[in-house]
């Protein structure tokens, strides 16, 4: 049974995303003999008339912040989307490190991949709290993150948004002191791999 979550419309910015977002959790350990520690992860999710709002929410050892916009973002501490028109073959990568820096990748498997322009990427608001370079092994921290994806970075006309998308939810940190791969809906392969659409879940606008 595939993982769904229904999105709603809101009015409004972080507030009225806490108060009104639908709440999700970052919690499965699909590779719990290679890659067992899970830091804590939740999170909130909305829509406004011109974009897609997330929140995450984490709770955990160590942070590291080393790379900047359009950097190898999954290799720090990191909160990534991933969303996909079903009437499209790409899907867009979103990966944002702890101090809100982006990298969004766009095509229709992990292979054939292009990075969206600054420019493009610049128009995703974010909301952190720590700056680069940061890198701490052994303290527990506990970080939150918020962006606003304008649906026109993603492909979409917001005036004529599909009935849902598909996508998934990760929370990873490929080089921290403690790796972990993280995601919303399960994925069941041998080796850690986001980049599974077969695995996606929904989200239902």
């Amino acid at each position: 049974m595939k993982t769904t979550i229904r999105v709603p419309l809101i009015e409004g910015g972080d507030k009225a995303l806490e108060l009104n977002g639908a709440r999700f959790d970052v919690s499965q350990v699909n590779w719990p003999e290679t890659f067992p520690y899970a830091p804590i992860v939740a999170g909130r999710i909305a829509r406004t008339a011109d974009a897609l709002l997330v929140s995450w929410r984490v709770s955990g050892l160590g942070l590291t912040v080393k790379n900047v916009d359009d950097g190898n973002i999954w290799e720090d501490s990191t909160c990534e989307i991933f969303l996909k028109d079903p009437a499209c073959p790409d899907y867009y990568n979103i990966e944002v490190n702890a101090a809100g820096y982006l990298l969004v990748g766009k095509g229709p498997d992990r292979h054939n991949r292009v990075r969206l322009p600054l420019d493009v990427i610049g128009r995703i608001k974010r909301t952190a709290g720590f700056k680069v370079p940061f890198d701490n092994a052994d303290d527990l921290f506990t970080w939150s993150l918020t962006v606003a994806i304008p649906f026109e970075v993603i492909g979409l006309d917001p005036k004529h948004l599909p009935a849902q998308l598909q996508g998934n939810i990760y929370k990873c940190g490929d080089k921290t002191a403690h790796p972990h791969f993280l995601s919303w809906a399960p994925i069941d392969t041998p080796k850690p791999d986001f980049h599974r659409p077969d695995f996606f879940g929904t989200f239902e606008l």
